[in-house]
């Protein structure tokens, strides 16, 4: 009998153990009302990179997108009642009609009580619109595809052609078409007799509330559409800031609301994220979905995002809080990345073995470049290597910037020592501040300036960073570094020969004093890499060390001849090359990809690819304006060995996604773009103009004279800047008289003259 008890104690524990396990498998990681992933709409298609609601948009959407992507449509009526897909009430901005119909005007009509100027889907039939195309309304957007793409109808979008896991219309102006004796609710409601319409959305109370009996008990689901906080929603003549504060309300014709992505992440004027607002747990409190909408990456969205959209996705799927139901995006690639690939990663996640994460300056994207915050947050986001810029001060200290010339890292000009503003040929064409003209402990006085590539896009980084943190020597570099969990260091040095010949300076020699003294030799655990795009300097640390050296090629190339790369196998270990010469790219887009990345590693020599940024204006359209695509396709197509990056974090945050190991079940979000891809499809009338091929590395690009001894320079003539008188500095920071010697001398000559 004991036996027999204890036999079935273990019976019952074992059936507990089991239906507590299987109750643990059931419980979602997502915390959306239905408890199953997020959804992703791609409004218009892929209307990032062709025209919206074109067949294109429509087909990339679902080629590049989870399989349950939605396809969104915003429904216009014609004169004849027809559903078209079009992005707007009018139709002047997003095609061609105004071309078209030059004989026609554009008439004002009322809109919600707001007289509206343009070309009306009201006044012209299907047939009319016939011979109209579609164009980019976007105009930061490329305009190659305009004039292709006939305007679709709803029963177009959801035939053979398309064939959508999921369809979407959104009917925007009911009460505008009803003024024109036109039918919104008796074309859905036909509509959905032989379409199947998974989502219904509007901001009209007065309309989902007249569909709302006929689609209950059917798939369809009723959304209400919130707009501005301010605007006044036309049936109830209420705001929709306090319609939001009566969902109970909304839940009587509706199962779902859409709201722009500030309804729950607010950000200021200064677009910095507020804290989160409480509208999802609201509305999943009230049974609601919640919908967001406004994601596009090609926008500036918060800087708390670093210009990265998977990010900004992130904290609306898997913030730990909350999660909306689905994404409304232009670029519905990116919400699905981020959805199945990064969604719930731990953030203790190694991640994959490649590629190798270097930093550019440290995290200079986020923080002024080469400052002791940029390293720190470099190190943070889970940076392999991060590196330092040497350049030499008049007193000989080795420090990191990113330029030997401080006007472009530092606010030097505003600064006292703006007036020691001098050209110097052999370095630029323009005047420079040039840290050799300082010394350090003037340069330390110095504040950083965040850099800002993109200016003329008016794409700025992280402004509150923008004077953040403390220039730093190469000394307190290495000894930061050495106690952070890194795989290595990159030290980069250019302008050798001229700091050897003009300034009395040796950068290498200081170089390898710093690295000795901070304890970095061949038995520590961190490697050293030495960069620079001088043969002569890479030969000499070769002499004088045994560490790692990085052949940079500064032009961008086609090919390399075999003596070339064997050139470099003489005195490198490895080889970075700029992103173009692995993806060429005109006006652009890819026009293929080079073997320079294979030649390379055939010769034993790893190849990094540089300089990798978050602004969409740095990426070829086919990267679709999205940094983790243009990373995968480096890594997982041109098979590059690392990268060098502004943005550390994003190339980390790719490293850990857990689509990297699926194999022949990567998804297509996932998989290398096609090189020429979306060149391909341009019409040959709309191509851009060939461009003279890139450049082929030879031996004369790679073989450099010896370095010159460093000698003590005499005094000499510098053309002084605009800004000041001029004066250029010896090694030891005193001022050269360069031209009170220039005119004690010609008063010498005159005076000779004169006597004589």
């Amino acid at each position: 009998m004991p036996i027999l008890r204890s036999l079935l104690l273990l019976f019952v524990l074992y059936q507990a153990a089991v239906v507590s396990a299987r109750g643990s498998k059931s419980i979602s990681p997502w915390q959306t009302l239905s408890g199953n992933a997020p959804l992703v709409v791609a409004r218009g298609g892929f209307s990032g990179i062709f025209p919206d609601s074109s067949v294109n948009a429509y087909n990339l959407a679902q080629l590049t997108s989870l399989s349950n992507v939605i396809l969104w449509c915003d429904v216009q009526l014609t004169k004849d009642g027809a559903g078209i897909c079009f992005p707007t009430l009018t139709l002047d901005n997003y095609s061609d009609i105004s071309t078209v119909f030059q004989n026609g005007k554009a008439n004002v009509y009322q809109v919600n009580g707001v007289a509206v100027q343009g070309w009306f889907s009201v006044d012209y039939t299907l047939k009319e619109l016939a011979n109209v195309y579609l164009t980019q309304g976007v105009f930061s957007r490329s305009d190659k595809y305009d004039g292709i793409f006939n305007i679709l109808t709803v029963e177009e979008v959801v035939s053979s052609e398309v064939q959508p896991a999921g369809l979407w219309l959104n009917i925007q102006h009911d009460a505008f078409f009803r003024q024109h004796n036109l039918s919104m609710r008796s074309f859905v409601l036909s509509i959905s007799k032989h379409v199947v319409v998974d989502y219904v959305s509007s901001p009209e109370v007065g309309f989902l509330s007249s569909i709302a009996s006929r689609f209950k008990g059917t798939k369809t689901k009723l959304v209400f559409r919130f707009l501005g906080m301010n605007d006044v929603e036309p049936s109830t003549n209420q705001t929709y800031g306090s319609l939001l504060s009566n969902l109970t309300l909304v839940k009587t014709f509706a199962s779902g609301i859409l709201v722009p992505k500030t309804y729950i992440w607010p950000v200021n004027s200064g677009l910095y994220l507020q804290s989160p607002t409480s509208v999802v747990s609201d509305a999943h409190n009230q049974g609601l979905e919640v919908f967001a909408s406004d994601f596009a990456n090609d926008v500036v969205f918060s800087y708390n995002y670093s210009y990265d959209p998977i990010a900004e996705y992130l904290s609306f799927v898997d913030n730990g809080n909350f999660s909306v139901d689905g994404v409304l995006s232009d670029f519905p690639i990116t919400p699905s990345e981020a959805i199945d690939c990064f969604s719930h990663i731990s953030k203790n996640s190694t991640g994959q073995a490649p590629p190798v994460v270097i930093t550019h300056n440290g995290a200079s994207g986020v923080y002024p470049g080469c400052t002791d915050v940029a390293y720190q947050q470099a190190v943070e986001d889970g940076a392999d290597v991060i590196d330092c810029s040497v350049q030499m001060t008049s007193d000989g200290i080795p420090i990191c910037l990113g330029s030997i010339n401080l006007i472009e890292g530092t606010t030097v000009a505003l600064s006292p020592y703006g007036i020691r503003s001098v050209i110097i040929p052999e370095l630029q064409n323009t005047a420079g501040i040039f840290t050799f003209n300082l010394t350090w402990k003037e340069i330390q006085n110095l504040k950083p300036a965040i850099s800002n590539p993109f200016l003329d896009y008016q794409l700025y980084r992280y402004p509150a960073h923008k004077n953040s943190g403390n220039l730093v020597s190469l000394d307190y570099f290495l000894s930061f570094a050495k106690t952070k969990p890194l795989s290595g260091v990159l030290v980069s040095v250019e302008n050798a020969a001229y700091l050897a010949e003009y300034q009395g300076l040796s950068v290498i020699d200081a170089v390898i004093d710093s690295l000795n003294k901070s304890g970095y030799n061949n038995q520590t655990l961190q490697k050293v890499m030495i960069q620079s795009t001088n043969s002569s300097v890479l030969k000499e640390f070769k002499m004088k060390t045994s560490y790692e050296l990085v052949y940079q090629v500064d032009e961008t190339i086609r090919d390399a001849l075999n003596s070339s790369i064997k050139d470099i196998k003489g005195f490198a270990h490895s080889v970075s090359v700029t992103k173009q010469t692995i993806f060429p790219k005109n006006q652009g887009f890819l026009t293929g990809v080079t073997n320079v990345v294979d030649k390379l590693h055939s010769y034993n020599l790893s190849v990094y690819a540089y300089v990798f940024t978050n602004e969409f204006v740095s990426q070829a359209w086919d990267f679709f304006s999205d940094p983790t695509v243009e990373i995968n396709n480096f890594v997982s197509a041109a098979n590059i060995d690392g990268l060098i990056t502004e943005f550390p974090g994003t190339a980390v945050s790719y490293r850990k996604n857990k689509c990297l190991t699926m194999g022949n079940n990567t998804p297509n979000y996932m998989l290398p773009v096609q090189p020429d891809g979306l060149m391909q499809s341009i019409p040959n009338n709309a191509l851009p103009p060939a461009e003279a091929p890139n450049q082929i590395l030879t031996d004369s690009n790679v073989i450099e004279p010896p370095l010159p001894p460093v000698v003590q320079k005499l005094p000499t003539f510098v053309t002084p800047g605009p800004a000041a008188a001029p004066t250029a500095s010896t090694p030891n920071g005193q001022p050269q008289r360069a031209t009170d010697f220039f005119l004690s001398s010609l008063l010498l000559v005159l005076l000779a003259f004169l006597i004589f």
